[in-house]
């Protein structure tokens, strides 16, 4: 075999190099074919876990970390561009899971530098990396699209969609390195997207292009990744209760009408990070070992249909 048809294999995933055999029988019917471990134990044990936008105390990458950390990782870095709450969420998550690294990094996630140096670190002190769960992100600019300048409709483009192509650029190679305790090469990259970067009205225009530009990041590169056994996927949150909402749920609550958050989807309520939490640990997880280059709604069932009053049809 040519050196470059070594390469070539080696860069295959298990699935294509060794697929599943048969698995013999109970009684006289095939017993089922398994990939991924069983669901009754730690998802996403022994994985090295990288997750940005984690500093806020309401938002998705804290409540990911928690469950990536809850879950048996070997180790987890948060990583934010505002540090301010880091260090305490790395000493709650040291408390919980006391089994679990916890490495806390200040860096912006469209710095190109700062991206590469988080994952070199992982990949040097651990020897892999399993899991990047891009979602840092901001708002946008909360104001109609003739009003938005094109630095302001640059700088949202840079943070939410440059950063999700910087950690897939980094993090793809480092997910393809082996070692005796990793034979084959995989990993999922997971990056935080919208609703509104699936439909109308459900955002501004920069944001929105934005978050749909993640969309396309996501199945785009999965294609250029094929057989590499790395997935990557979107989650597109509709109304979370999360650092960027908060001014929203404050606002409601102090007018006494939080309740009508999140009625124009058919759940009639906002969500909390949590929920979105355990759609990125299953994406992160071999659980998901067959879902790729997908946006994964996680909205209440917003994006399945058309707004509706309540209680009127037709």
């Amino acid at each position: 075999m040519t050196s470059s048809a070594k390469r070539r294999l080696a860069a295959l995933s298990e699935q294509l190099v060794a697929p599943i055999g048969e698995q013999g029988k109970f009684e006289d019917i095939p017993i089922l074919k398994k990939i991924a471990p069983d669901s009754n134990g730690p998802r996403v044990k022994g994985k090295v876990v990288i997750v940005t936008g984690t500093n806020s105390p309401l938002g998705i990458g804290r409540a990911s970390a928690h469950q990536f950390a809850q879950n048996g990782a070997k180790a987890v870095y948060i990583c934010d561009f505002n540090a301010t709450n880091l260090e305490t969420h790395k000493r709650e998550l040291a408390a919980l899971y006391p089994d679990v690294e916890v490495h806390a990094r200040e860096f912006d996630a469209s710095d190109e530098a700062s991206v590469k140096a988080v994952v070199d670190d992982a990949v040097k002190k651990y020897g892999r990396l399993d899991i990047f769960f891009a979602n840092a992100g901001i708002v946008g600019q909360p104001k109609i699209f003739t009003e938005v300048t094109a630095d302001e409709f640059l700088h949202t483009l840079k943070t939410n969609v440059v950063s999700v192509h910087l950690a897939a650029k980094y993090a793809a190679p480092a997910m393809m390195i082996t070692s005796p305790d990793k034979k084959y090469p995989s990993g999922s990259i997971v990056a935080t997207a919208s609703v509104a970067g699936l439909r109308s009205n459900a955002g501004s225009s920069d944001y929105s292009a934005s978050k749909a530009g993640v969309v396309s990041l996501a199945q785009t590169i999965s294609y250029q990744l094929a057989g590499t056994g790395i997935r990557v996927n979107a989650i597109c949150p509709g109304v979370i209760e999360t650092g960027m909402t908060a001014p929203m749920y404050e606002a409601a609550r102090s007018r006494g009408t939080e309740k009508k958050i999140g009625q124009l989807n058919p759940l009639r309520r906002g969500a909390h990070a949590d929920e979105v939490a355990r759609v990125a640990l299953f994406l992160g997880s071999d659980e998901s070992s067959y879902v790729n280059g997908q946006a994964w709604a996680v909205d209440g069932g917003l994006s399945a249909g058309h707004p509706f009053v309540p209680g009127k049809l037709g």
